[in-house]
């Protein structure tokens, strides 16, 4: 996950996207380096825009979102439902 990220860094910076580059962001960084999954992450990206999977990822994010409200909401509701009123203390208890 740390090259993907690191990819996206270095996009975003507008450097070149290739395996010394990715290495030397996550050494930067202090993330571990996997050789074998920067290599496959490269060549993922040869074949592909990386300005598109932003774009698909942002609107997932964006249809996602308000499902989750929905949920966040009744979850809520049900959890008032849920949660018994206290009852208000009565003779010496009243007092404290």
């Amino acid at each position: 996950m740390e090259s993907i990220y690191a990819a996206l860094l270095l996009h975003k910076a507008g450097g070149k996207i290739n395996e010394t580059n990715v290495e030397k962001v996550l050494t930067a960084a202090g993330a571990k380096v996997d050789k074998d999954q920067i290599v496959k992450l490269i060549a993922g990206l040869k074949s592909t825009d990386i300005e598109d999977i932003i774009k698909s990822a942002s609107a997932a994010s964006v249809v996602a979102a308000p499902a989750e409200g929905a949920v966040k909401k009744k979850e809520e509701k049900k959890k008032k439902e849920e949660e018994p009123e206290e009852e208000e203390p009565t003779g010496i208890g009243s007092l404290f």
